[in-house]
Protein backbone atom coordinates (compact mmCIF):
# COMPACT_ATOMS: atom_id res chain seq x y z
CA UNK A 1 0.00 0.00 0.00
CA UNK A 2 1.56 3.36 -1.03
CA UNK A 3 0.01 6.59 0.36
CA UNK A 4 -0.04 10.17 -0.74
CA UNK A 5 -0.93 13.03 2.06
CA UNK A 6 -1.41 16.56 0.66
CA UNK A 7 -3.29 19.70 1.57
CA UNK A 8 -1.21 21.28 4.60
CA UNK A 9 -0.62 24.76 4.75
CA UNK A 10 -0.26 27.96 6.28
CA UNK A 11 -3.50 29.36 7.63
CA UNK A 12 -4.82 31.67 10.63
CA UNK A 13 -6.24 30.94 13.88
CA UNK A 14 -9.99 29.74 13.60
CA UNK A 15 -9.13 28.48 10.40
CA UNK A 16 -9.85 25.57 8.51
CA UNK A 17 -7.71 23.20 6.13
CA UNK A 18 -8.32 19.76 4.59
CA UNK A 19 -5.85 17.17 4.35
CA UNK A 20 -6.33 14.32 1.85
CA UNK A 21 -4.47 10.35 1.99
CA UNK A 22 -4.75 8.79 -1.49
CA UNK A 23 -4.05 4.93 -0.94
CA UNK A 24 -3.02 2.67 -3.65
CA UNK A 25 -5.42 -0.10 -4.68
CA UNK A 26 -9.44 -0.19 -3.09
CA UNK A 27 -9.39 -0.34 0.65
CA UNK A 28 -10.81 -3.86 1.99
CA UNK A 29 -12.84 -4.40 5.39
CA UNK A 30 -9.88 -4.62 7.00
CA UNK A 31 -8.60 -1.68 5.79
CA UNK A 32 -7.93 0.98 8.60
CA UNK A 33 -6.26 5.01 7.68
CA UNK A 34 -5.36 6.80 10.03
CA UNK A 35 -3.73 10.18 10.46
CA UNK A 36 -1.08 11.19 13.57
CA UNK A 37 1.28 14.63 13.87
CA UNK A 38 4.13 15.42 15.24
CA UNK A 39 5.10 18.70 16.63
CA UNK A 40 8.92 19.93 16.88
CA UNK A 41 10.41 18.50 20.30
CA UNK A 42 7.41 16.17 20.88
CA UNK A 43 6.17 12.38 20.48
CA UNK A 44 3.99 11.48 17.02
CA UNK A 45 0.33 11.00 18.37
CA UNK A 46 -2.84 10.04 17.22
CA UNK A 47 -5.19 12.52 16.04
CA UNK A 48 -8.05 10.31 13.77
CA UNK A 49 -8.77 6.89 12.12
CA UNK A 50 -11.02 5.32 10.04
CA UNK A 51 -11.88 1.69 9.75
CA UNK A 52 -13.61 0.45 6.77
CA UNK A 53 -15.07 -2.02 8.62
CA UNK A 54 -18.09 -0.89 9.96
CA UNK A 55 -17.22 2.86 8.48
CA UNK A 56 -16.45 4.18 11.56
CA UNK A 57 -14.35 7.23 12.90
CA UNK A 58 -12.30 7.76 15.68
CA UNK A 59 -10.95 11.11 17.26
CA UNK A 60 -8.54 12.07 19.71
CA UNK A 61 -10.06 14.20 22.74
CA UNK A 62 -7.86 17.25 21.40
CA UNK A 63 -9.52 17.39 18.31
CA UNK A 64 -13.15 16.03 18.46
CA UNK A 65 -15.29 18.53 17.50
CA UNK A 66 -13.33 20.43 15.20
CA UNK A 67 -11.94 18.09 12.79
CA UNK A 68 -14.47 15.37 10.52
CA UNK A 69 -13.19 12.47 8.29
CA UNK A 70 -15.02 11.67 4.82
CA UNK A 71 -13.47 9.42 2.46
CA UNK A 72 -14.34 8.80 -1.50
CA UNK A 73 -14.16 5.12 -1.85
CA UNK A 74 -13.89 5.42 -5.87
CA UNK A 75 -10.30 7.46 -5.16
CA UNK A 76 -9.29 5.42 -2.13
CA UNK A 77 -8.72 8.63 -0.38
CA UNK A 78 -9.59 9.67 3.30
CA UNK A 79 -10.09 13.37 3.96
CA UNK A 80 -9.74 15.20 6.99
CA UNK A 81 -11.23 18.31 7.46
CA UNK A 82 -9.80 20.90 10.06
CA UNK A 83 -12.04 22.86 11.70
CA UNK A 84 -11.41 25.97 13.88
CA UNK A 85 -7.60 25.44 13.66
CA UNK A 86 -5.49 26.59 16.48
CA UNK A 87 -1.56 26.96 17.09
CA UNK A 88 -1.25 23.91 18.80
CA UNK A 89 -2.56 22.21 16.10
CA UNK A 90 0.97 23.37 14.35
CA UNK A 91 2.33 20.07 13.30
CA UNK A 92 3.76 17.68 10.65
CA UNK A 93 0.42 15.33 9.58
CA UNK A 94 1.31 12.01 8.67
CA UNK A 95 -1.10 9.41 7.01
CA UNK A 96 -0.88 5.81 8.04
CA UNK A 97 -2.63 2.54 7.06
CA UNK A 98 -2.63 -1.13 8.02
CA UNK A 99 -4.91 -4.23 6.53
CA UNK A 100 -5.10 -5.81 9.35
CA UNK A 101 -8.62 -5.01 10.96
CA UNK A 102 -7.35 -3.40 14.11
CA UNK A 103 -9.72 -1.28 16.52
CA UNK A 104 -8.21 -1.74 19.85
CA UNK A 105 -4.73 -0.36 18.86
CA UNK A 106 -6.00 1.91 16.36
CA UNK A 107 -4.48 4.74 18.90
CA UNK A 108 -0.85 3.44 18.57
CA UNK A 109 1.36 4.50 15.85
CA UNK A 110 3.15 0.92 15.92
CA UNK A 111 -0.26 -0.59 14.55
CA UNK A 112 0.34 0.75 11.01
CA UNK A 113 2.52 -0.56 8.63
CA UNK A 114 2.37 1.89 6.01
CA UNK A 115 3.24 5.64 6.08
CA UNK A 116 2.87 8.64 3.77
CA UNK A 117 4.58 11.45 3.67
CA UNK A 118 3.89 14.05 6.01
CA UNK A 119 2.25 17.32 5.15
CA UNK A 120 3.05 20.62 7.16
CA UNK A 121 0.10 22.25 8.85
CA UNK A 122 1.31 25.73 10.77
CA UNK A 123 -1.59 27.80 12.49
CA UNK A 124 -0.45 30.98 13.30
CA UNK A 125 -1.97 33.08 16.18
Amino acid sequence: VQLQASGGGLVQAGGSLRLSCAASGRPSSGFTMAWFRQAPGKEREFVAAFRWSGYTSYFSDSVKGRFTISRDNAKSTLYLQMNSLEPEDTAVYYCAATTRGILSTLRMSSSYGYWGQGTQVTVSS
